[in-house]
């Protein structure tokens, strides 16, 4: 796949933005949400969520504005799954008010990022987040999810 010189442009400017974020966080609890963001990408990606954060105009330094997104998460154009990222992302600022069992509502690819955001909020970059190698010596039963 060949990349347009608008496509190019574009992931450079994520790339430019999730920098902007992880630059201004001021905290442990900023710098985890920043990371989750940026290692999700696709909600970073919308030009929405750049000017509810104040990183629209790319300012050489950012101030974010973590509030600006919980007002606005209905209207930024996310579906469902990111809703819930985002919300579980900023609850970790204690913006919002997500519960942590909305975890149900993520995919797999999701559920790593904010696990791995958590385990970074606590301090231990110790704990790795992926896939089990081999069967657990109790394994869980297998539910069927209920979505309302």
């Amino acid at each position: 796949m060949t990349l347009t010189s608008v496509e190019t442009t574009e992931a450079a400017l994520l790339e430019l933005r999730g920098a902007r974020l992880i630059e201004s966080a001021t905290t442990d609890r900023e710098l985890a949400a920043a990371q989750a963001l940026v290692d999700e990408k696709t909600i970073l990606s919308h030009r929405s969520v750049h000017g509810a954060l104040g990183l629209l105009d790319l300012p050489s330094e950012a101030t974010v504005r973590w509030e600006g997104l919980m007002g606005r998460v209905y209207t930024l154009g996310l579906d469902r799954e990111e809703r819930v990222f985002l919300g579980l992302t900023l609850s970790m600022l204690g913006i919002g008010n997500t519960p942590l069992s909305a975890v149900s509502d993520l995919g797999e690819r999701r559920l790593a990022i904010i696990l791995r955001a958590i385990t970074r909020l606590a301090g231990n970059d110790n704990l790795a987040v992926g896939q089990r190698t081999g069967s657990p010596q109790f394994p869980l039963p297998v539910r069927s999810a209920v979505h309302r």
